[in-house]
């Protein structure tokens, strides 16, 4: 790469990430302000929903264009709102699509263990007005021009077989010491991991570092390149080291640039946050295309 410091968080708008050179990056991890009035430090978190749409879309130009062919994107978003509901997640998947990239699918992330047993603003066990509560977010998943990765710079990815098992599924449950169904199918862990990440700090809106490090296992290699252009407290760049990526960062915030070098410079290089899952009395039913049937993508 000509311009950009593998290893760095810029302290800049992602808007316009000049430091990255074009297709040059094989995995972009993020998860946008959601605009819903987070007390985010240099950032309007309550634009009008047309604004904030045109400041995401200009994100996700920069995105593709430092995409590698075959380069993912993955974002995490929650939809928002109830009077009306704003469903992000599909403003943000036409977007995606009008810039050209190709969706490979979308992981639900339970938030269960960390929502607690209250209800949402409505009616209480009356049909007036019942509303729903969400627990889940959602993980888009796209990628440029080809759904093969034809850029990396490893071979081994680092991921273990009951992982790629697990999360591979459309939905995440929460990480267990023991794995005894591998037909489960939903990524589930709270917001901040506080058991696996000790060291997460305080942010208005927690990122789980369980959720970029598993993208990073799923779709890049050991050496690959990781940007995340939202990258706050720098989550996704312990993430990176953690699994012997490279990372790429901006944030618009001086204070979260801190923390997020802070974060760093505490690193235990080979400590891995998150163990692999154990094998116990897991059974896995092979589909016609497990046994060599050919994908529709291939």
């Amino acid at each position: 790469m000509r311009g950009v410091e593998l290893d760095k968080i810029y302290c800049a708008d992602c808007r316009a990430m000049r430091e990255v050179d074009d297709d040059s990056v094989q995995l972009i991890v993020t998860s946008p302000p959601y605009n819903v009035g987070k007390e985010y430090t240099q950032h309007r978190d309550a634009m009008e929903l047309r604004e904030y749409l045109a400041f995401l879309k200009q994100v996700w130009q920069e995105c593709t264009r430092v995409l590698c062919r075959g380069g993912r994107l993955a974002v995490n978003i929650a939809n928002t709102g109830r009077k009306p509901y704003v469903p992000l997640s599909a403003y943000i998947a036409e977007q995606l699509f009008d810039l050209g990239l190709l969706m490979r699918g979308e992981i639900i992330w339970d938030k269960g263990p960390s929502v607690g047993i209250s209800t949402a603003w409505g009616s209480f066990a009356r049909a007036s007005n019942p509303t729903l509560r969400d627990v889940h977010e959602y993980i888009l998943i796209f990628c440029k021009e080809s759904y093969k990765l034809e850029q990396t710079h490893g071979k081994e990815s680092g991921i273990a077989n009951l992982e790629f098992v697990e999360w591979t599924k459309s939905v995440w449950h929460q990480p267990e010491d023991q794995i005894t169904d591998a037909g489960k199918t939903m990524w589930r862990f709270d917001t901040l991991s506080k058991k696996r990440d000790r060291n997460a700090p305080d942010h208005p809106a927690p990122f789980p570092i369980d959720l970029p490090m598993r993208l990073m296992l799923i779709y890049t290699n050991i050496g690959d390149i990781v940007l995340d252009p939202f990258m706050g407290s720098g989550t996704t760049a312990l993430a990176a080291k953690l699994t012997h990526r490279h990372f790429i960062g901006y944030e618009i915030s001086q204070k979260y640039c801190q923390i997020a070098e802070e974060r760093l410079q505490k690193f235990v290089p080979g400590e891995r946050l998150v163990p692999p899952p154990k094998l116990k009395k897991t059974r896995v039913k092979k589909s016609r295309r497990a046994a060599g049937e050919e994908s529709p993508t291939r």
